[in-house]
């Protein structure tokens, strides 16, 4: 049994990163393990704390696991004058890798980081090495926000939802929607995702996301110019049991749009990362060096 508090969390997660400046921005960056580098981009409520236990894998295995709090999120700056859009996003992020000196690295997408991470590759075809995509959506014109998702969309109604969220409220959302058993994960790391969530600005920047998904046919276009014909080898694996992003609506949607001729399933909720890390791991590590399986 834990006995450390949600604080205490927090600071040996921050310990166990660094922070560094991309465009002005104090940005923070978990990373762990030598070898090739495999950046995981998380989407909302969350941060880089999503994929501590996937980062630790990865080491594990012979990779370089990275991962950094968009703008907005976790630790990172939340200015209030910054395009929070998903173009502007998926720019800040190629900064990040060249600031961190990726010339060219694996690619794990999350969430909102799909339609950022598809906007990145397909903007940066040549530095891609792999794409592995978990539990998001690809073609944005036609994506609704998941009902628990979309009073954020609005004025005044948003600002009075994220406020209802605090330790507890979000152990019912935890449980309905993170992850297949939500004992396994001790209270005080959940609790970490409100505080990470919240931070200075109450979540103001978070609500600023939630409001600029892009949603246009050119975006779509270039999401899908990221899967089709690209130079680099594509998986996905699904948290079958996710009841937002579903397998059924949003995976075979994404199978279909890349051409896979198959997706690998475990049993986890939205958050897979969180009870199948070891998993997930195994499966990039797999995916890039399959010689050593």
């Amino acid at each position: 049994m834990s006995h450390r508090t949600t604080a205490e969390v927090l600071e040996s997660h921050r310990a166990a990163g660094r922070f560094i400046t991309v465009e002005g921005l104090q940005t923070f960056v978990l990373e762990k393990g030598q070898g090739e580098p495999v950046l995981c981009l998380h989407g909302v409520p969350t941060s880089s704390f999503l994929y501590r236990k996937v980062i630790d894998g990865l080491a594990e295995r012979g990779l370089r696991g990275i991962s950094f709090d968009l703008p907005g999120l976790g630790f990172s700056d939340r200015p209030k004058d910054f395009d929070y859009g998903f173009s502007n996003l998926a720019r800040f992020t190629g900064k990040v890798a060249e600031t961190l000196g990726l010339d060219r690295y694996h690619l794990v997408v999350h969430d909102v980081g799909g339609p950022v991470g598809f906007a990145l590759a397909a903007d940066h075809r040549d530095r891609i090495r792999s794409l592995t995509i978990l539990n998001t959506w690809i073609d944005v014109v036609n994506f609704k926000k998941p009902l628990p998702m979309r009073p954020f969309e609005l004025p005044v109604a948003g600002e009075a939802e994220l406020a209802t969220i605090n330790h507890l409220t979000w152990q019912v959302m935890w449980k309905g929607l993170g992850v297949a058993d939500s004992e396994q994960i001790p209270a005080e790391e959940r609790n970490a995702y409100v505080d990470l969530l919240k931070r200075d600005d109450g979540g103001s920047a978070f609500l600023k996301i939630m409001r600029s998904f892009d949603k246009s046919e050119a975006f779509r276009d270039r999401c899908y110019r990221a899967v089709h014909g690209a130079p680099y080898p594509i998986q996905a694996i699904w948290g079958s049991e996710d009841p937002t992003l579903t397998y059924d609506r949003y995976g075979k949607e994404v199978k279909r749009v890349a051409g896979l001729s198959t997706i690998h399933q475990v049993p986890a909720k939205h958050f897979l990362q969180e009870d199948q890390a070891p998993a997930i791991a195994e499966r990039i590590a797999a995916f890039i060096h399959p010689q050593n399986q």
